[in-house]
């Protein structure tokens, strides 16, 4: 049987109102943000309010350790927004690890005990990310690999670090690909025993020298490159080195430039290493409602109010499980690693996160559309509990169904 012309023509129109008019309904559940995010109530988005509070409450019985900010958001609306106000200047008056400020040793920026530095930046309400700028910078790199500066990560580092001179007579050195540096699988030696309490932690090291880039290529190799995950700050610094030799530009230029502004951030704090570099493993502070437009950039797959800012394919690649467990040896379910973000699926499906020392974490859940940010300082003040399992041991549990 044949359909006449104006009944195939009125069969596609109908069928092309339909789709465009499921798009625009779609499109209404979810909010962008502009100077600042909409906000909602638990309950508006189909989130039992009694598990906000339970996580309030936890909060201010210290469960989580000393929290600044506790913000969740939920269709792109903000359902949780709760600030703290923590006087680090007591805590470090009774804590017997405190490093004194006037220091020669340590520089003022990475004394983690100077409160004109940490957590919050001079007074204002910028919050030190910590390596969660481990997150933000490969977001940065991406946009650069979507331009075509940067061919691809199968390539080996060693052309970008031509003008320094380190020994390479161990040929695992020049095996070194740029993915490796964005898996944590470089090979590179980084010794990390007793955590960065320990003078003698590689990064409290590089962080102490006058040449970063030159402390970490002067480092031993220790394993196969692409053969083994194990954290290196190092890796990250020299992430930011090959992003601006690619790009001509220092790499808070080019995040300020093709990220920060595209996604209405406009202000910052960014430190910048003795040589002028930037401190792309832990340097960066943003408010915390700024870091959730990130997260909230990463939950729409690299696109912000129809405008592709981070290619869907560098979004998804970065939220994978590359690196299967963190941690194969223990005896507990530890997330993966993809391109500086940590990773529960293969797809980052389920969560994912970026996480940095002292309990920053920006947590998105793609089924639920939700994302979780806290802004901590826990360094002299422990948490009892993970602040990053809070969205899938309270929250997703209390989101109703009919609503989810």
């Amino acid at each position: 049987m044949f359909l006449n012309r104006e009944i195939v023509l009125g069969l596609t129109l109908f069928f092309v109102f339909s789709s465009q008019s499921l798009s625009k309904n779609i499109e209404s559940k979810i909010s962008w943000p502009e100077e600042h995010w909409e906000v909602s109530t638990p309950e508006n988005e189909g989130v039992d309010a009694k598990a906000i509070q339970g996580i309030t409450d936890a909060i201010d019985r210290g469960v989580y350790g000393s929290v600044d900010h506790f913000l969740v958001i939920k269709n792109g609306r903000v359902i949780a927004d709760h600030k703290y106000s923590v006087d680090y200047d007591e805590i470090l008056s009774k804590s017997k690890n405190t490093k004194p400020i006037s220091s020669q040793v340590i520089p003022e920026q990475y004394n983690y005990d100077d409160t004109r530095w940490h957590p919050f930046y001079n007074g204002t309400n910028l919050h030190t990310l910590q390596s969660v700028t481990k997150s933000i910078t490969s977001a940065a790199f991406g946009i650069a690999i979507d331009e075509g500066l940067i061919k691809d990560v199968n390539q080996p580092i060693y052309p970008y670090f031509k003008n320094f001179k380190y020994d390479m007579s161990d040929p695992r050195k020049s095996e070194i690909t740029i993915e490796d540096l964005l898996t944590m699988r470089t090979g590179i030696d980084w010794f990390t025993d007793g955590g960065y309490d320990n003078d003698k932690h590689s990064t409290v090291v590089m962080e102490n020298s006058d040449n970063w880039l030159q402390y970490i290529l002067d480092r031993p190799m220790d394993k196969k490159p692409g053969t083994s995950y194990e954290y290196n700050d190092g890796s990250s610094v020299l992430l930011g080195k090959i992003l601006s030799e690619a790009t001509g530009v220092r790499a808070d230029e080019w995040a300020k430039k093709k990220l920060f502004t595209p996604i209405g951030i406009h202000n910052y704090k960014w430190k910048i290493t003795p040589k002028g570099e930037t401190d792309t493993e832990g340097g960066l502070y943003l408010s915390t409602y700024d870091l959730a437009r990130v997260a909230y950039l990463f939950l729409r797959e690299g696109q912000w109010k129809g405008k592709q800012i981070i290619s869907k394919e560098w979004v998804q690649q970065s939220v994978s499980a590359i690196v299967d467990d963190i941690n194969p040896d223990n005896d507990v379910v530890n997330p993966g690693y993809g391109y500086q973000w940590y990773s529960t699926g293969k797809d980052g499906a389920e969560i994912y996160l970026g996480a940095g020392y002292g309990g920053q974490y920006i947590v998105v859940s793609p089924k639920f559309d939700i994302v979780m940010v806290f802004n901590s300082w826990s360094v002299h003040k422990k948490s009892q509990k993970s602040l990053y399992k809070v969205l899938k041991d309270i929250i997703i549990p209390a989101i109703k169904e009919k609503n989810a």
